[in-house]
């Protein structure tokens, strides 16, 4: 790699946004449009808060197109929009809270709001932004328009539709969890600025080089190059280290034991990690235990997360480094087969039920089905009660990925803290299925707002749950006969089955469909798109085809392969009855299709 004029320097966000500079990052008009969703500003809020001053949030490569010394220096972001579009949306909705509280601050603190304020846009000028997002699918319309409503720039009308796009529901989310904060401490001040300091305080590594092809350049080769070591082979080189000066001869069998975990777990280092973490959490009461002096229940941490998970296991290992190999090895093969399905003796209905919890994102919760299986014997289940309580909590997890209830950063401590439920009151057989169902319907979102989250833009909210939902009606009405693997993928990892919508959802609406659904109007075909589109109604399950989604109603109702099969409407699955006695599709079909499928959804997934 060749490149000249590189700087790079790391950064604190407070350092990034400085008020007294005049720095712009500017998204340029080529790169995609702002796609970060619910998991991904879960991940960033709950990373801040979780973790230590100073997190690490990446880096980011620019292009200084600063031309001379007067005009305010202008960086194009190559690499790294997402994280900074969302920063400065973090920003705003903690401009708003502090605004919000203002009479709480003392005169100091009120300083505070316009240093923040100036964070987001420059100083001395009205409404020149810092960080200025691209303008696909209205992004930088909708980040004005944001600015204008909190006051931040001068009046500015908010685009149409704007609440349905990414921008503003990015917003919304970091302001409810700001909100959620505050509403667990009697401190609603000392909250809102340490909230702040863990987004100034993190660090951002700024890549400058002075042109594209060096960019582009360093982007490639950033993101071919090896990865350093991760937290799990410093765990594995703790073991083996420790197990090598405590004298052990045979050092090979010690690492194929290690090796024989790492292949239970899969090749995904995130699903490996996660099983680290989720091993110390779910069993963390006896691996305590050797640990406890003083009246501390948990000295080696109450949770285990990615900045911790090093320094509980170097304490584990110390200890007993033979120990931890055994539970490991047991605690792995388990999680295998609740996760990859590998565990000899599983029955099927058992397989059938770990691959909808993991289809339904309900990792959070393969801690407490470990803690399960590993205990069956002690808490008097079996296979069938854990398939049933599998069943159980995939309804809650369509119903939380839905409605955000509880939060995703909960999740694991509602886990953790029911096994301690279970061990304090000694439940066995049905109480610890009866007890966790009234826990989990405690703590979920009311039918009332499942039900309206359902009739909204399901496929926009939560796309891979949409999938689930729509695969599970259809499978109700297979039979042997007719079964489908909806599941299926191929080689190229995409689904041979996949979420079509009917009435499409492209930018450039097709004269016919503008025909059909709005009588010819344009405008009116495009409000009824940003309504409707993504809602149940309009959604349904075809074979993969790419060439599909624009096409006419008729020819996707009738369309087939070279081999003559349908692949269109017509593809067998009862989920399309309803759409294929239709004979043109428009709203009010739409309406009355979600109105069915709302009522089904409600009932197959009652808690």
């Amino acid at each position: 790699m060749n490149i000249n004029n590189i700087n790079v320097n790391k950064y604190p966000v407070s350092q990034v946004f400085d008020p007294d500079s005049k720095v712009v990052f500017e998204i340029p008009k080529y790169q995609r449009e702002y796609t970060w969703g619910t998991r991904e500003w879960e991940s960033l809020y709950d990373d801040l808060i979780e973790n230590d001053d100073g997190y690490f949030l990446g880096s980011i490569i620019c292009i200084n197109c600063a031309t001379d010394s007067i005009n305010a220096p202008k960086f194009e972001v190559v690499d790294g929009q997402q994280r900074l579009t969302t920063l400065s949306i973090f920003l705003s909705a903690l401009y708003t809270t502090l605004n919000n509280n203002k009479e709480l601050l003392d005169e100091e603190q009120q300083t505070d709001i316009l240093q923040l304020k100036r964070k987001i846009v420059l100083k001395k000028t009205q409404s020149d932004i810092r960080v200025v997002p691209q303008i696909q699918n209205s992004n930088r319309d909708d980040y004005l328009g944001l600015l204008a409503q909190i006051g931040i720039i001068p009046n500015r009308q908010m685009p149409n539709h704007a609440g349905l796009r990414r921008i503003i529901k990015a917003y919304k989310y970091l302001l409810k969890r700001i909100n959620n904060t505050l509403e667990e401490t009697n401190d609603k001040v000392t909250a809102m600025f340490r909230i702040l300091e863990k987004v100034n305080t993190s660090i951002l590594v700024i890549i400058e080089v002075s042109n594209h092809a060096d960019a582009y350049t360093l982007f490639e080769s950033l993101n071919n190059r090896g990865v350093p070591l991760t937290s799990v082979d410093l765990i594995k080189n703790l073991l083996l280290a420790r197990l090598d000066s405590k004298g052990e001869e045979n050092i090979d069998y010690y690492f194929t034991r290690w090796t024989e975990i790492l292949n239970n777990l899969g090749e995904e280092y995130s699903e490996q990690e996660r099983f680290f973490r989720q091993n110390y959490n779910a069993f963390r009461k006896s691996l305590n235990l050797p640990f406890i002096k003083d009246d501390r229940q948990y000295p080696l941490g109450t949770i285990a997360t990615r900045s911790t998970l090093l320094d509980i296991y170097e304490k584990l290992i110390t200890k007993d480094p033979i120990g931890v190999l055994d539970e490991l090895s047991e605690n792995a093969a388990i999680y295998a087969g609740i996760v990859l399905n590998k565990t000899d003796g599983l029955t099927q209905a058992q397989r059938d039920s770990y691959q909808d919890l993991q289809r339904v994102q309900g990792a959070p919760s393969y801690l407490f089905l470990m803690y399960l299986v590993k205990n069956t014997v002690s808490l008097g289940i079996d296979s069938n009660d854990i398939v049933k309580i599998c069943r159980l909590l995939v309804n809650f997890f369509i119903r939380r990925n839905l409605t955000d209830t509880p939060p995703t950063r909960d999740l694991n401590r509602i886990f953790m803290s029911y096994i301690e439920e279970i061990e304090l009151n000694k439940y066995t057989g049905a109480k610890i299925y009866n007890n966790l169902r009234s826990a989990l319907i405690n703590i979920s979102s009311s039918d009332k707002i499942f039900e309206e989250k359902l009739r909204g833009p399901v496929y926009d909210d939560n796309s891979s749950a949409t999938r689930f939902i729509l695969c599970m009606m259809a499978k109700r009405s297979m039979t042997l006969e007719n079964e489908k693997d909806l599941w299926r993928k191929t080689n190229s990892n995409q689904y041979v089955w996949s979420i079509e919508h009917i009435f499409p959802q492209g930018s450039n609406i097709p004269d016919v469909w503008v025909d059909m659904i709005a009588d010819g109007d344009y405008e009116q075909a495009k409000e009824y798109q940003t309504l409707y589109v993504h809602t149940l109604g309009n959604l349904t399950i075809t074979g993969y085809n790419s060439t599909l989604s624009n096409k006419a109603f008729f020819e996707k109702k009738n369309r087939k392969d070279t081999n003559g099969n349908y692949i269109g409407y017509r593809n067998g699955l009862n989920l399309n009855d309803d759409v294929c006695d239709k004979d043109k599709w428009t709203v009010n079909i739409i309406k009355a299709r979600t109105d069915r499928m709302v009522k089904e959804i409600m009932s197959m997934f009652a808690l």
